[in-house]
């Protein structure tokens, strides 16, 4: 395998969606790890990385857009229509690259017989079973997973490479809050009424924040509840505003319905000493240190108990786990490692062509 170093001239073109800005203002999660990527990428001097993203998106590396604001951002705009002028414009300068980082699911993969360009995918969730034909008609490319739970038996991945946050934006604070807090997109997904059920039990503060995702969903189960002094809704959060709601968190709720791709509100919360109680789904087992940096539960009744243990839980070890494996230094250190194997590849499949 090629030495890291040896590689840092590559070209290097990073594909991040358009819904949002990159980085997003308040949610984007697919936008927030494609820019982590680059930037750690340019921290650790690759000096030809070039984010493909919106117009309006900010970078320390070379920006190419072609959508002037997301699409979630300015509503005039058909997704579709942006999704495959971004997809394609980016496609049309392959040859210009040595790979292609795609962290924008599986349209792009649709130009793999077009391109002579290698494409790595760091697959970010399967939303629909049947998107898996896609992946399934491509199993000649690269792969990475963001966690070891959420995998294809099908697919070859070269990696698990977990998500790295930015720690400069999130405060650790040893004295806890006195409020619950839950924030994410809110949708039945991700449990909103369970984290409301578990507030209510406890008779506690809950504090909610994020996009409404589904709006019939907010109105039916969770604006009713909103007439209550304990709890609120603060809609969506930029990093300097949820930097102060994990202040005032004693514990966080992520009572997932669904398993978890990955949860980057949970590293998140544990980066600012936050301890979080999560539905044993999922990547949860794997972000979470159970009983160190939460609790796992099955249940709104077991989290209800579990609320009433986060005393034992130790502040440090939450900020301790996430510096040790879901930094951005980290991310790129383990992308890094896959940047080189697939170069050593694709240099073997050369030589063999070569010798034809």
């Amino acid at each position: 395998m090629p030495e890291i170093a040896e590689l840092k001239d590559k070209r290097i073109a990073i594909l991040s969606p358009v819904a949002w800005r990159t980085p997003p203002r308040a949610y984007g999660a697919w936008e927030t790890v494609a820019s982590n990527i680059t930037e750690g990428l340019v921290a650790r001097g690759w000096k030809n990385v070039t984010l493909f993203a919106t117009k309006d998106s900010v970078t320390s590396a070379k920006l190419q857009g072609f959508i002037e604001k997301g699409y979630e951002e300015d509503k005039s705009q058909i997704p579709l229509v942006s999704t495959c002028l971004h997809i394609s414009k980016v496609m049309q300068q392959a040859d210009e690259f040595d790979l292609i980082h795609n962290n924008f699911d599986y349209l792009p993969l649709t130009y793999i017989p077009l391109i002579g360009t290698p494409m790595l995918t760091t697959i970010h969730g399967f939303s629909e079973p049947d998107i898996l034909r896609v992946y399934h008609d491509h199993t000649e490319s690269y792969y990475v997973s963001i966690s070891d739970s959420d995998r294809d038996p099908g697919l070859p991945y070269l990696a698990t490479v977990y998500n790295g946050i930015d720690l400069s934006n999130l405060t650790f604070r040893e004295a806890p809050g006195d409020k619950l807090v839950h924030y994410g997109r809110i949708h039945n997904d991700k449990g909103t009424h369970l984290a409301i059920e578990v507030a209510n039990k406890c008779g506690m503060d809950l504090i909610i924040a994020g996009i409404i995702q589904d709006q019939s969903y907010f109105d039916n189960l969770i604006r009713p509840h909103l007439s209550q002094s304990s709890i609120q809704y603060i809609g969506p959060v930029d990093p300097a505003q949820r930097d102060a709601l994990l202040k005032e968190a004693y514990a966080v709720l992520h009572l997932n319905l669904i398993p978890e791709r990955f949860g980057l509100v949970m590293a998140e919360s544990m980066a600012a000493g936050v301890p979080v109680i999560a539905m044993d789904l999922g990547s949860c087992r794997e972000v979470i240190a159970e009983g160190e940096t939460g609790l796992l539960v099955n249940s709104v009744d077991e989290a209800v108990e579990a609320v009433a243990k986060i005393d034992r839980i130790d502040r440090k070890k939450c900020r301790q786990r996430v510096e040790e494996s879901f930094t951005i230094d980290k991310m790129v250190e383990g992308y890094e490692r896959v940047y080189a194997e697939i170069f050593r590849r694709e240099a073997q499949k050369k030589d063999v062509s070569a010798q034809r």
